[in-house]
Formats: structure tokens, sequence, C-alpha cells
């Protein structure tokens, strides 16, 4: 069995898509997946699984949360290796005049096309600052992530792909969690 990251996107955001974690919970150890752990009320679960492709694994979670849920989640799966690149590679880490509670992660579905990179680079305000990576996109927004307007909906929208955004603290324990029981 192989140790993977889940990263839900929209739910329980604004009284949306509402699934309590022990539910989800559930419906991952009745998909035969185990070690099932969630992190925080936004939808992080690491788990294992013997499916080796996470793509795949992204589109059966994202089918049974529709079959039980009622409602279309979009979703990411990674694995440990990849998570752990994804953290080594934020530039903004190991800045020391950077507040790490100012650092997000934007994780992507797949490798966009960045010929759109001027379009998003121009959407930052002045204090911000945005890193293009492979499947990431590092930002550091001083004001807070509320405020920024390098959200999920404007990079999904520019990139066409899934995004979905974490804390730094938030993605370090992710990877914390993931080796714990990978």
């Amino acid at each position: 069995m192989k140790t993977y990251i889940s990263i839900l996107r929209g739910i329980n955001v604004s009284g949306q898509k509402l699934i309590k974690m022990e539910a989800l919970r559930k419906m991952y150890e009745n998909m035969g997946f185990q070690n099932v752990i969630t992190y925080v009320q936004s939808g992080n679960i690491i788990f294992s699984a013997n499916e080796e492709e996470p793509n795949i694994l992204a589109k059966t979670i994202s089918d049974q949360i529709q079959l039980v849920f009622s409602f279309d989640v979009p979703l990411l799966v990674l694995t440990i290796d990849q998570l752990e690149q994804i953290i080594n590679d934020n530039p903004f880490a190991n800045n020391t005049d950077k507040l790490s509670s100012h650092l997000y992660v934007t994780f992507l579905s797949s490798a966009p096309d960045y010929s759109v990179k001027s379009i998003i680079e121009n959407k930052k305000q002045s204090d911000e600052e945005i890193h293009f990576f492979h499947h990431a996109i590092y930002l550091y927004c001083p004001t807070g992530y509320g405020k920024t307007k390098l959200n999920n909906n404007f990079l999904e929208s520019k990139l066409n792909v899934v995004a979905t955004t974490r804390n730094w603290q938030t993605t370090n324990e992710l990877l914390k969690l993931a080796r714990e029981i990978g």
C-alpha cells in the first residue's frame, strides 16, 4: 500500500458543500482505503491505497463524493514525494524576511500552460509575491489570503486546471501526518 494526500476544493466554506470530516473519513474507509486521517475541516485526508495512479484515485474519490454527498467536489491526490517536492521548492520558505503565516501554496491538478503568467502577475497587489512551479503556485500574501485577487477561482479561470490553496502550516502538517502513516 502507498500513502496519499487528498486535498478537496471548496468544502465547508461559507456554509457551502458541508461535509463532516467523520463522514468523509468513513466514506474513504468504505472505499477500502486504510490509515485514513482527516486534518482540519477544509478537506485534507491522508490515506493508504493499493492504487498506484493519483489521478485515478482523484476521479474515484470525486465520483464517490458525488454519490454519497450529492455534489461535485474537485480534488487533488498527491504522493508523499510530490508533496515533499512542492514543499522543498517553495522559494519563500527559507526567506527570513517572509513570515510563514503569510505563505500559501496553490496546488494544481496538472501542469498548466503558463503562457498567461503576465496576466496573473498583473493581478497581484503591490506587496504580494507569486512564484510558479510545475504543479503549484507559491503565494506570499502579507495582508492575508482572503484579500488577494490571486484566489482559486481566478487562477482556475486563467490556467484551466483545478486549483486549491492551503496555508504553509497546513501544507507542512499534511506531509508530517503522511510520513507518520507512510
